[in-house]
């Protein structure tokens, strides 16, 4: 499932405009824009190196509740992220973040694996399927590839069409790549962009559609559930198509700004809309369930792990929902009491949630209890990077990125 981008509802947040650079917009023509945007930046100049925080936990297990424990690794990377969730994977033994060159580190010792220059669009999606990554071509020439995430190594490569620019792959399954890309004019303009599906197998497209007007092919996460391919997008659409047609079978708009992240449960779409977390039927798009924070709060972005739907709002209330039924199985204020910041990513490894926030300040990576929502302990390099922090695990290790660090964590 590909994933990411949180916002400051109403308002553009820097994560967004650093997510369109990463979709070909060149930073000098945002360079303007990016004054004045609305997220708090914590761009303290220190090095990014942690400071020593004692002896390395026993066996690689985790410390005490209230103490974050210290890295088993940690390795400068380059990385080149905007925020998304979906820029750290870690799979067959390696941890991938997205960056050029792009490069793989052995999850246990942290040593390189494998580089590969121009391999990636940093900033694109890192999307796994059916034990192949795939990836945009960082070489900018229409095409996209897959490759073996252990070794590096092509497996498959495809194109679109000479007359689309910049296929991105925006969702996978285990038959088709979905991609997103501009539609040429004569002149080499593009005002449109299409849809796709190329045959995971083969290479071949599978069937294309093109987009209503005024779409934009950047700011797409997409997901795939059965005979469904579902998306949102920076116009507030909610978007299901057929996966063997293309054929659109429903399409809501949003009535908050709901552009990032959001969750499939068997046959339902779960998606954050402001004060409003809400579950659709992806047959129909008819509404199942709704569940609703406080007045002037507002949801961030939902993570489903082991059929339980872990979300913050923005009063810093941690949630856990029943993602059948919206039933709520518990709430934890613990983020409010220690005056921490939120997360907007997570991931949970035995009884541990580990979940990643936007900033800095007062934030890194949380340990939370996964039966009572109670913070653990917080982890921070103290390096004032404004990057947002990215987690991924093996299940063996917790690995988190921040800017051009990456550290590996005892889970």
């Amino acid at each position: 499932m590909s994933k990411g981008l949180g916002t400051t509802v109403g308002r553009s947040s820097r994560r967004r405009i650093l997510r369109l650079a990463g979709g070909g917009i060149t930073m000098a023509a945002l360079g303007a824009g990016l004054t004045g945007c609305e997220d708090e930046l914590a761009t303290g100049g220190e090095s990014s190196t942690p400071p020593p925080r004692g002896a390395s936990p026993e066996d690689g297990k985790a410390p005490a509740d209230g103490k974050a424990p210290e890295p088993l690794w940690t390795k400068s990377t380059s990385a080149q992220t905007y925020g998304d969730n979906d820029e750290l994977v870690a799979v067959d033994g390696v941890v991938i973040a997205s960056g050029d060159p792009l490069a793989a580190f052995d999850g246990a010792t942290g040593e390189e694996r494998w580089s590969l220059p121009g391999g990636a669009v940093p900033g694109a999606p890192l999307l796994l399927g059916d034990g192949t990554l795939y990836l945009e071509s960082g070489k900018y020439d229409g095409s996209v590839a897959g490759y073996v995430p252990g070794s590096g190594k092509e497996a498959w490569r495809s194109r679109l069409g000479k007359e689309y620019r910049q296929p991105r792959p925006v969702a996978v399954d285990a038959e088709q790549v979905y991609v997103i890309a501009e539609i040429l004019e004569a002149d080499g303009s593009s005002h449109t962009n299409v849809i796709a599906a190329l045959n995971s197998g083969t290479g071949k497209v599978a069937w294309k559609e093109q987009r209503d007007l005024g779409t934009q092919q950047n700011g797409i996460h997409a997901a795939v559930q059965g005979r469904y391919l579902v998306y949102t997008d920076f116009k507030n659409n909610l978007t299901v198509r057929d996966t063997a047609t293309g054929k659109q079978v429903w399409t809501h708009k949003t009535t908050k700004t709901s552009y990032g992240p959001f969750a499939i449960h068997q046959d339902l779409v779960i998606v954050p809309q402001g004060q409003q977390l809400q579950a659709f039927a992806l047959s129909d798009g008819s509404e199942k369930w709704s569940v609703r924070t406080e007045e002037f709060t507002s949801f961030r972005e939902p993570s489903l792990l082991e059929d339980v739907l872990y979300i913050a709002d923005s009063a810093r209330t941690l949630w856990a929902v029943e993602p059948g039924t919206g039933k709520k199985i518990w709430q934890s204020t613990a983020l409010k009491d220690a005056s921490a910041q939120v997360p907007r990513q997570f991931v949970k490894v035995g009884g541990t949630l580990y979940g990643a926030t936007d900033l800095d300040k007062q934030g890194g990576i949380h340990a939370f209890d996964a039966k009572t929502g109670g913070l653990r302990w917080t982890f921070n390099d103290k390096s004032g990077d404004y990057h947002s922090w990215l987690v991924a695990t093996d299940g063996k290790r917790v690995y988190a990125l921040h800017g051009k660090k990456l550290h590996a964590l005892p889970a």
